[in-house]
């Protein structure tokens, strides 16, 4: 029997992280809901040995439900009846595996029947489901949106859906629409108060909308009217039982079949206001937003680990010319390659998860008592950190699953084309990680503010003086030049004070620091486990290429080069 847990060592390696004894002891408030709740962890080790558990759980579900029914998935689809998404039959195996382990609302406040998990094992877990099926994940995974919920939404609203949620109900959320994919400051979608009963009705289309006829949503929705930006935009919570919502149709996509991408008709629907008026967009969706592109950095893990082990599988397995194909360079070097990518994009996701726990639990607190003053400061610290880091793991991590999956097809030859070997699906699954919750053009116009501001940098020099095995040395100084030809890099595009210019070097900069990151977070890693070293090596090799050639276009590059690749 498989188990998507226990077979990869990397998982317990990033639970059991220094920082997680201070992220288990905010999110347990010194462990005294232990009065309260039966299964309320007594301290750390406590926890921790729940994580374990819970996680060796979804791992065997995974390994002998969810992956073995992928391919049935991708075949069959969900379909439309009178309305209404019909899923799969392995989804709906795949949901009630899981619905009946208790994975629905994981990381939920215990009071509502949840798990009270923090981020990363919450993240773990999708990591892992995203292995054995990516479509699947966005349909148990889009659970994070009751985070959305359990931050903003009033008390009485938490305790009817949030319980909902636990209990195993799905979530969606009603973003996008025909002429608002990106800009959602054009969202239309039309929210109507009835003055005389306070009740609010929504009309108009929704589309693109991943598991859109989910029990629960949260629809984005335009309720000032004469507004036309984000001002006039708030957010809303539907309840799939009051009706008034159809399924027009399920987009025909080239991969994650399995999850329904819906487009949705509103017909005076009913739903209820979420915090206050004029918030959604400026405030509330970018809270789900940055939640939801952290899920699809683990998807990006677990689809890469997936095309990975595959190619690493084949690679043992096919013999030509009178040997396994991995004796041969030009195999060994790519799946080297691969493992060092898949190795720091994991790193970055865990470290960027750890930053989120730390600053959401902070913010929680503050809501129960008023912080101490190195407590507001730790708040501040990893919120920046939080909100710099999310874009960055976005982009990069999504590039990096989609490589994978090319490379894992280009080890299988001309049998990864077919539809006989999982890759050609893994292949088109991964395509999506690098476009949805924001392309990777997106994460960098989110992530240059982290570039011009020093803060990249900052936290660079805060990885550079970290203590390391002497063997790690000579690739510390590496890194420390590669920063030295980052900053100056920087200073040149910053100092022709030209918007254009930045924005045309913004990617290059943004993946050179998101490269040297990755390398100091491997050496990490290699100072807690030296069998990381290997990889950390590798990458570094990659991100000595990869900045040194950034860093020479920008040193020759002017700003009158730009008209060159200016379209009439």
């Amino acid at each position: 029997m498989a188990n998507f847990y226990t077979d990869n060592k990397d998982l317990k390696f990033h639970l059991t992280h220094p920082l997680m004894q201070h992220i288990v002891r905010l999110k347990e408030r010194d462990f005294t809901e232990k009065a309260k709740f039966d299964y309320a962890p007594l301290d750390y080790e406590d926890a921790i040995d729940s994580f374990d558990k819970v996680l060796e759980v979804v791992g065997e579900i995974c390994g002998d439900i969810v992956a073995p029914n992928a391919d049935s998935v991708d075949k069959e689809g969900p379909t439309v009846v009178d309305g209404h998404v019909e899923y799969a039959r392995g989804t709906a195996d795949n949901i009630a595996a899981l619905r009946a382990a208790g994975l629905m609302g994981m990381s939920l406040p215990r009071r509502f029947g949840g798990l009270n998990f923090p981020i990363v094992p919450y993240i773990m877990a999708a990591d892992i489901v995203s292995r054995a099926d990516a479509g699947f994940v966005n349909i148990w995974g889009l659970q994070d949106c009751a985070e959305t919920l359990n931050e903003f939404a009033s008390e009485d609203q938490k305790m009817r859906f949030l319980t909902r949620v636990c209990q195993g109900e799905t979530m969606a959320m009603d973003l996008t629409e025909p002429d608002a994919g990106s800009d959602l400051q054009a969202v239309q979608l039309k929210a109507t108060l009835d003055e005389t009963t306070g009740q609010w009705r929504l009309n108009g289309v929704k589309r693109f909308i991943t598991n859109g006829d989910g029990d629960i949503a949260l629809v984005l929705a335009r309720s000032e009217p004469g507004t036309r930006d984000g001002r006039g935009l708030s957010m809303f919570v539907y309840d799939k039982r009051d009706g008034g919502v159809i399924v027009r149709r399920i987009e025909h996509k080239m991969g994650i079949v399995g999850s329904p991408t819906c487009e949705l008709v509103f017909k005076n629907a009913k739903a209820e206001l979420v915090g206050s008026r004029k918030f959604g967009l400026i405030k509330y969706v970018m809270a789900l937003m940055n939640g939801a592109r952290l899920g699809i950095v683990a998807q990006s893990v677990g689809v890469a680990e997936a095309a990975y082990r595959e190619a690493l599988s084949y690679a043992q397995d096919r013999v030509q010319f009178g040997k396994a194909i991995i004796k041969f360079p030009a195999v060994y070097e790519l799946l080297s390659n691969m493992k060092a990518k898949l190795d720091a994009a994991r790193t970055l996701l865990y470290e960027t998860a750890r930053f989120v726990d730390v600053y959401k639990i902070l913010a929680s607190i503050a809501e129960e008592r008023k912080l101490e003053p190195e407590e507001r400061d730790e708040l501040k610290k990893y919120q920046k950190l939080a909100d710099f880091f999310t874009p960055l793991a976005k982009g990069i991590s999504s590039e990096f699953c989609n490589q994978t999956a090319y490379d894992a097809v280009q080890i299988h030859g001309g049998s990864g084309f077919t539809k006989d070997y999982p890759v050609e699906r893994i292949y088109r699954d991964a395509r999506i990680t690098s476009i949805y919750e924001g392309t990777t053009q997106l994460q960098v116009v989110a992530a240059i503010r982290g570039v011009t501001t020093g803060a990249y940098l900052e936290q660079i020099r805060a990885y550079e003086s970290v203590k390391l095995l002497p063997e790690l040395e000579a690739l510390r100084r590496t890194l420390i030049i590669l920063t030295n030809d980052y900053e100056e890099a920087v200073r040149k595009v910053v100092a022709a004070n030209d918007n254009e210019f930045i924005d045309f070097h913004a990617r290059r900069m943004v993946e050179m620091a998101g490269y040297i990151i990755m390398s100091y977070l491997l050496l990490i890693d290699s100072n807690r486990d030296t069998t990381y070293q290997k990889s950390a090596r590798i990458f570094v090799r990659f991100a000595k290429a990869q900045v040194k050639a950034h860093a020479e276009t920008i040193r020759t590059s002017e700003l009158n080069d730009l008209g060159e690749y200016q379209y009439c």
